[in-house]
């Protein structure tokens, strides 16, 4: 009885570990999907985020029955907001069918093999720099909300002088990046408190006049348009969306389960067909409650070295979210320089990778340089895949390396060709 207790004990205390690590994403996925630009509102995104973080993390614990807690996804949401939605013009409602489409794809190749062949298609280098260029791109709109970056007629951009909000945010940055370096679960919740809490009594911002709210399911929840986002043009995205949540996923998984010894005998993730389709179910609800696609979560890792070894943590960790779904006026109040902060840290977080790109030949280093550098300065994670798969095969072609290129990967560098002809070329107009 004694060791049934304590193992329950030890279950509960990994969920609240995971919730209070993975907790800022109640606060910063709706002011990243509310950005200036986006149409979206902070309470809709609010609702949206609670609830598909919920019921996914919840069905994680029923169904996969190992310690993973699922979110909108950090970059995934960026690239919503910021790449398509403001960068591309393309309509909210829009926005969300690319994700439902993307979504079913996702269910498609989880199901059947052919998420295999996709992964194995594209080399280790490049999925690399793609978790880098996600990366340096989330950094760049922390710098560019925070105030720090502005933009310059000459030089494009260049640093701003440091006003006290800005100060704020660079105070709250290292908070964050102190309390991470100690393991501390609630870095990033802490981080943002403080902040917000040094503006109100320096009235930057203001006490909200309610503290509590219903949440709000009418505006977005089902208000994704299917039809307006089934267009050729559309295609591209529909692939960048697809493969920019598989990497996330599979990425996340392998670390998961990995470090907590989840794995097989092959040393391949234990119940990862299980994991993969839960993931992408998350995806294609997310674009219907009208938020980004949720994920697996790497933050997951804090309640499993809490002790977490089965889905009793995620259903505890589930159930933590639902008091949030009320708190859409709090969260109203939070400034951007409060957010921004973690922003850059989970973006410098995803730049880790690069110490997995091994590139000596430029065949090798072009397609990587550019699939991390486009990202960022054409605002769009679009780019930077189309870019660098097309410009590997090239590559490879003219070096003479015709064979390492799979027939999968000659598929997506020709889907990918016809997506920069359409969009970027004059001579076909």
């Amino acid at each position: 009885m004694n060791t049934k207790k304590k193992h329950l004990s030890k279950e509960v205390i990994a969920g609240l570990t995971t919730f209070f690590t993975m907790s800022y994403i109640v606060i910063v996925n709706p002011q990243v999907m509310s950005s200036s630009g986006t149409g979206m509102s902070v309470a809709g995104s609010l609702t949206a985020t609670v609830l598909i973080s919920f019921i996914m993390t919840l069905l994680a614990g029923l169904y996969i029955k190992l310690p993973y807690a699922l979110a909108p996804g950090m970059g995934l949401n960026v690239f919503i907001a910021y790449s398509l939605i403001i960068g591309e013009k393309i309509p909210w409602p829009t926005a969300l069918g690319l994700i439902f489409w993307s979504s079913v794809l996702f269910i498609i190749v989880s199901i059947f093999p052919i998420r295999q062949k996709i992964v194995e298609a594209l080399p280790n280098n490049m999925k690399h720099a793609m978790s880098c260029g996600i990366g340096l791109f989330l950094a760049f709109i922390g710098l560019k909300n925070l105030g720090l970056i502005i933009a310059h007629p000459a030089t494009f951009v260049t640093l701003s002088d440091i006003n006290f909000t800005i100060a704020l945010g660079l105070f709250g940055f290292l908070i964050a990046f102190y309390l991470f370096n100690k393991n501390k679960p609630y870095a990033f919740l802490l981080s943002i408190l403080v902040v917000t809490v040094i503006a109100i009594f320096t009235k930057e911002i203001q006490f909200p006049k309610e503290w509590l709210a219903l949440p709000d399911f009418d505006s977005h929840f089902f208000k994704l348009d299917l039809i307006g986002s089934l267009k050729w043009s559309f295609i591209p995205v529909i692939i960048a969306i697809f493969m920019t949540n598989l990497f996330d996923s599979i990425s996340s998984i392998i670390g998961l389960s990995t470090s907590a010894g989840f794995v097989d005998e092959k040393g391949n993730p234990q119940k990862l067909k299980e994991t993969l389709v839960v993931d992408s179910i998350a995806s294609l609800f997310s674009s219907l409650f009208g938020t980004a696609p949720a994920t697996v979560y790497i933050e997951s890792s804090a309640g499993i070295q809490a002790g977490g070894k089965t889905g009793l943590s995620s259903i505890v960790t589930a159930f933590c979210f639902l008091p949030c779904l009320f708190l859409a006026p709090i969260i109203t109040i939070v400034p951007a320089y409060a957010t921004t902060p973690v922003l850059i840290l989970v973006g410098i977080l995803m730049c880790k990778t690069l110490k997995n790109i091994n590139a000596t030949q430029l065949d090798d280093i072009i397609p990587v340089f550019l699939t991390i550098i486009l990202m960022p300065l054409t605002f769009s994670i679009t780019q930077g895949v189309l870019w660098g798969i097309v410009s590997y095969v090239i590559l490879k072609i003219l070096v003479g390396k015709v064979k390492i290129i799979s027939p999968v990967l000659w598929i997506l560098a020709i889907i990918c060709s016809l997506a920069l002809i359409s969009e970027h070329s004059t001579l076909f107009k």
